[in-house]
């Protein structure tokens, strides 16, 4: 069996965008455990306040899968393992399991430690005897090895030997570097295995600065290394860690390991997002396996294969991991996108003239600028549309929106006014914001909110401004895609197109607005709808 050592909540966490409170690390050890990892690096203890938190913590909390590890270095020279603040501070976090790194690269220990090679050795049996001693389990970690191994083999190997003579229960062979090419880290984890013998436990720890990491890991395991560390999303220092999120259902669906519950893999994309979440970062569309490109088609050819059989453009079902499949709408669709999408939302195209004249219609319009990818809500509208299926929710008699800067030191004030007609009533209102967008929009709502209540329930989660042709200046025309989002969590996105930023930003607020309450009355198409008054 292969067991996987997430080093999110302590690697991970040295990359310079990633910043977690206690709490955090404690929620993301939860779901970690619960998905069904072996072993979670919690952090380094003692060396700063969260992460002595952390471990006083999770003391408190019933873990079901997974060990909770403690990090640490090998003892300072100067120090006995018994006196070494490092040391004990591991022993006194509370967990079974501890993980220390040493220097393997005779280079680092010349020009890191400034202590001789001889007297590392003694650090690293020192300090590991000390721990496995005290601890149910000691991992060792060895720092720079392949770079080790590539400038003194003798020496490097000399350090494993100190930490298996110690108690190591897993020799981990790090590339910290993240330097060495696949070919050679597996050729130098051969002639480990045979220089250590079969029976020893190996590791493999690698860095993704060569965009190899999570391809030197699974080549490792071919070579057998028994433990694969790594983080989630592949956070880390530099260009980050081996990701997990990859390893494992390269292992699991394609290399016939034995990683993790078999019940469990479909929860793969949703860990992804919830660490991402936690972590306050956008979660990647374009991630292997879980992204929401990840199985996404935009080629007509594509799509229409993919309804034949998923396999023909599809490694894997996308429901293996969590996620699923989606067609795109562009310029490259073909009958098939479209028939596609609309089986999606149980929408009737009816003839296939109708199906011809969608088509028509979203290409003309994406020659104008309009980006139908992001924005599968305007996509929906559009069909309603041109079937005859679409009743506006109120009738547009027009804005305004003036921006006014009365001095220097103070940012500009800006004022929306809206006319809008909902049942023969006609509402007239003003609102101000933070620029005029912001403005426009508090306005338009104000003035609906009197007839639809539940718009206060949506919310405007993401905008984004693309300049589409920028040889024309100030001209050019612009693409605003807008995400909307509701109580209940969910999302959807519009777009709207303009030389006019404002006007591009009205097209997909009011796409957004009558999205809402379309999907509110029900996907399906009602005959009457067709030149019917707004919704009341």
């Amino acid at each position: 069996m292969i067991k996987i050592y997430d080093t999110t909540l302590r690697d991970g966490t040295q990359a310079e965008d990633i910043s977690l409170l206690a709490d955090d690390k404690v929620r993301i050890a939860q779901r970690l455990d619960a998905f069904g990892v072996h072993y979670i690096e919690g952090g380094w203890p003692g060396s700063n306040p969260k992460d002595f938190s952390f471990f006083n913590k999770i003391k408190n909390i019933n873990m079901k899968t997974a060990k909770v590890t403690a990090f640490g270095s090998t003892r300072k020279l100067e120090n006995r393992p018994e006196q070494d603040q490092n040391l004990k501070a591991i022993v006194e976090s509370g967990v079974s399991v501890a993980t220390i790194f040493g220097k393997s690269w005779d280079f680092h220990v010349h020009n890191a430690l400034h202590i001789s090679l001889a007297e590392n050795l003694t650090v690293i049996e020192d300090s590991l005897l000390f721990l496995s001693r005290k601890m149910e389990e000691v991992f060792y970690d060895a720092e720079h090895f392949f770079d080790g191994f590539k400038n003194n083999r003798d020496y490097a190997l000399a350090t494993l030997k100190a930490a298996q003579r110690s108690g190591a229960a897993c020799l981990v062979l790090c590339d910290t570097n993240g330097g060495t090419l696949p070919h050679e880290l597996t050729s130098i984890i051969d002639i480990v295995r045979q220089e250590m013998g079969d029976e020893v436990q190996l590791g493999i720890h690698v860095h993704n600065d060569s965009e190899t990491a999570v391809a030197s890991s699974l080549l490792a395991v071919r070579h057998g290394i028994t433990q694969v560390q790594g983080t989630i999303n592949g956070f880390g220092e530099r260009c980050g860690n081996a990701n997990l999120i990859s390893i494992i259902p390269n292992l699991q669906i394609k290399m016939g390991y034995n990683v993790v519950p078999p019940e469990n893999l479909c929860k793969l994309a949703s860990l992804s997002r919830f660490v991402d979440e936690i972590s306050n970062k956008r979660h990647s569309r374009h991630q292997a396996f879980v992204g929401r490109s990840a199985f996404a088609h935009k080629g007509g050819i594509h799509v229409s294969a993919v309804q034949k059989n998923p396999l023909t453009y599809e490694h894997i079902d996308p429901e293996a991991v969590g996620n699923r499949r989606r067609v795109l709408i562009s310029d490259l669709s073909g009958r098939s996108n479209i028939i596609y999408k609309a089986n999606e939302y149980n929408l009737d195209l009816g003839s296939k003239e109708e199906t011809e004249e969608i088509l028509k219609k979203i290409k003309d319009l994406e020659e104008k600028g309009f980006q139908f990818e992001g924005a599968e809500a305007s996509f929906e509208l559009l069909v309603k549309k041109t079937t005859g299926c679409y009743r506006p929710i109120f009738s547009f008699k027009g804005f305004r929106v003036m921006v006014n800067k009365f001095r220097h030191d103070r940012p500009p004030l800006t004022e929306a006014t809206v006319m809008i007609e909902v049942d023969g009533v006609i509402e007239h209102t003003a609102s101000v914001g933070a620029g005029p967008v912001d403005a426009l929009n508090k306005a338009l709502r104000k003035a609906l909110e009197k007839f639809y209540p539940e718009l206060k329930k949506i919310t405007l989660d993401d905008y984004k401004v693309r300049i589409l042709s920028s040889d024309k200046g100030t001209s050019s025309v612009t693409r605003v895609l807008i995400e909307s989002k509701d109580d209940q969590g969910n999302k959807w996105g519009t777009v709207g197109v303009s030389t006019n930023i404002i006007e591009a930003s009205w097209q997909a607020l009011i796409d957004g607005i009558e999205y809402k309450y379309m999907r509110k009355r029900g996907v399906g198409c009602d005959p009457d709808m067709k030149n019917s008054t707004p919704l009341s």
